[in-house]
């Protein structure tokens, strides 16, 4: 082997080393937001990205929860957060949407109510 040739270009075959401990290593299942909610979801943000209100979004899945920040720019701290927290299910419901500020704008059972507090429809006005 010259000086120049790579040892994983020569034919020889690499190895991949784990650096997490095999009795941690168990996978650790996620929770996530499934088709038919992130359509929910989708459908009002489409709504309100069209209307110039929002920009951009990030979606996170942790081991106790999902969560769909809305931002009006990406650089910002997101202005709702859109989280679904299973644990919750029995009690308040696993859908919440949460303000900036850690406000609880609305909590309940069903995405698609939860998500109307979100969803302000244009009203015709007279003058």
């Amino acid at each position: 082997m010259s000086e120049g040739e790579d040892k994983a270009g020569s034919g020889g075959s690499a190895t991949l080393v784990s650096l997490i401990p095999p009795e941690t290593a168990k996978s650790v299942p996620l929770i996530a937001f499934n088709r038919l909610e992130l359509n929910e979801i989708l459908r009002v943000y489409g709504r309100m990205v069209a209307a110039g209100e929002w920009r951009d979004y990030a979606i996170d899945h942790l081991r106790d929860k999902a969560v769909f920040s809305i931002f009006r720019r990406s650089s910002e701290m997101p202005l709702y957060k859109v989280v679904k927290d299973p644990e919750l299910r029995n009690r308040q419901g696993a859908y919440a949407v949460i303000a900036t500020g850690g406000y609880i704008m609305k909590r309940g059972h069903d995405l698609r109510q939860v998500l109307a507090v979100l969803d302000t429809k244009l009203k015709v006005v007279q003058s």
